[in-house]
C-alpha cells in the first residue's frame, strides 16, 4: 500500500482548441503529450522553478522515453486536468506518472509515463538535479529515491 501524502495531487487545467483536433473534431494523439508536457512544466513552475531559469542556470529537462495509453476521445472546447505525479526521483531522473481527464465528469481519456532527464543545456551530458528542486519535489509529496517509493509499495 502507498503511503497517503497530504498534499493535494498537482493538475493543470487547460482548453482544447480548434488547432489540438482532427477534422472531425477529436483531439489528434499527439496533442495529449503537449498537453502532459505543459503539466510538467507548470508543476515545476508551481514549486518555484521557472524552465527559462533552470535554463539560465545551465540545466534543462529531457524526455528519455514516453508510454501512453488512450482510453477515450477529448473533443473541441472540452476542458481537461492533466496531472503530473513525480514518482520516482533519483539522482539525475524524475519518473512521472500523468493523466488527462475531463474536467466535466472526471473521465480518463489518456495516461501515461515520462522518464524524463536532467542535463546541462550546453552539453546535454546528464547532470544531477539540484538539492533544492529535488527537495521541492519530496515535500511536494514525491518519493525521494526508487527505493524508497518499493518499500511504501510494500508496507
Amino acid at each position: 500500500m502507498r503511503a497517503q501524502s497530504q498534499v493535494p495531487p498537482f493538475a493543470h487545467h487547460c482548453r482544447v482548441y480548434y488547432e489540438d483536433t482532427d477534422a472531425g473534431g477529436v483531439v489528434y494523439y499527439v496533442n495529449y503529450l503537449k498537453f502532459m508536457e505543459r503539466a510538467r512544466t507548470e508543476r515545476l513552475r508551481v514549486l518555484g522553478f521557472a524552465q527559462s531559469e533552470l535554463m539560465a542556470g545551465n540545466l534543462v529537462f529531457v524526455v528519455h522515453s514516453a508510454q501512453a495509453r488512450y482510453h477515450a476521445p477529448a473533443r473541441l472546447d472540452d476542458e481537461l486536468k492533466v496531472s503530473a505525479e513525480v514518482i520516482e526521483l533519483n539522482r539525475v531522473s524524475l519518473r512521472f506518472n500523468q493523466q488527462v481527464r475531463r474536467a466535466t465528469d472526471d473521465m480518463l481519456l489518456c495516461e501515461g509515463q515520462f522518464l524524463v532527464a536532467c542535463v546541462a543545456a550546453d552539453t546535454f551530458k546528464p547532470r544531477a538535479i539540484p538539492p533544492a528542486l529535488r527537495t521541492a519535489f519530496a515535500d511536494a509529496g514525491g518519493p525521494s529515491t526508487y527505493l524508497e517509493q518499493e518499500i511504501k509499495r510494500g508496507s
